[in-house]
């Protein structure tokens, strides 16, 4: 099995998003069985608790948080779309592959904040997002799901705590005992463990995809690593892994 994973992509109005159609055009050609996207596409900056009654939040506004993200989301889909359509007029097999979302921390913003005005219950939501209608299966934040013997989760946590673990992918491979993959944390790590038994874990930590500069990073935390992933022969944990930088996709694929 073949997964693609799009690390978190943190759209926001007014940022350049032309390298998620980048990623569609390889997705296309390469043909995936599974698609992850591993969450924080929405950035929900109008409900950033962080800006909140700052200068940042002047003008910040949740219909346009929400148009922004989906835009985006219809960049990475249209060479799909347009691939299955010219399949579909000729009659030829369309590619379907299973699309899963990882709704993260900044999707669950939207949570928090009806959370905290319980009135707004059903008029926000995540159903707003319209990921569903796009073809995603949404799964809840920081529940983890396993694909082909692989867990994936927008970041992983000890049982009695909601933080993410903490330290180097090899840590976070010790700590959470089994394969892995998660966002969360720009830039990528990665960390592989054989046992005896003859079985490799991997540990892949990658929680970047998108070209604007971040403020709240600075100057010096911006030059993280930028790009999507292909896990050839995905079964029980183990893969071959493939990264797609940034600057590659944008140069080959666009």
């Amino acid at each position: 099995m073949k997964h693609f994973i799009i690390p978190d992509t943190q759209v926001k109005p007014d940022v350049p998003i032309n390298h998620l159609r980048a990623a569609g055009n390889y997705i296309v050609r390469h043909k995936p069985d599974v698609i992850i996207h591993l969450g924080d596409h929405f950035d929900m900056h109008s409900l950033s608790s962080y800006d909140k009654g700052t200068k940042k939040a002047e003008g910040a506004n949740y219909l346009e948080d929400i148009k922004a993200g989906q835009a985006a989301m219809e960049e990475l889909l249209a060479p799909i779309k347009k691939y299955n359509k010219k399949r579909k007029k000729n009659h030829e097999k369309q590619y379907k592959p299973r699309m899963v979302f990882l709704l993260g921390n900044h999707e669950n913003r939207i949570a928090r904040h009806i959370n905290a005005n319980p009135e707004l219950d059903g008029v926000l939501g995540f159903h707003t997002l319209g990921l569903e209608e796009m073809g995603w299966e949404v799964i809840p934040f920081l529940k983890p799901i396993e694909i082909d013997g692989l867990s994936y989760c927008h970041y992983f946590h000890p049982q009695m705590s909601d933080r993410a673990y903490g330290g180097q992918a090899t840590t976070k491979l010790k700590n959470i005992g089994f394969s892995f993959v998660m966002g969360h944390q720009q830039g990528m790590d990665f960390a592989m463990r054989p046992l005896s038994n003859g079985t490799t874990q991997r540990g892949l930590v990658a929680g970047s995809f998108y070209q604007h500069f971040e403020d709240y990073k600075g100057h010096q935390g911006n030059g993280h690593w930028q790009g999507c992933f292909m896990l050839h022969e995905v079964k029980g944990g183990d893969y071959c892994l493939l990264e797609l930088s940034m600057n590659y996709l944008m140069k080959e694929w666009l």
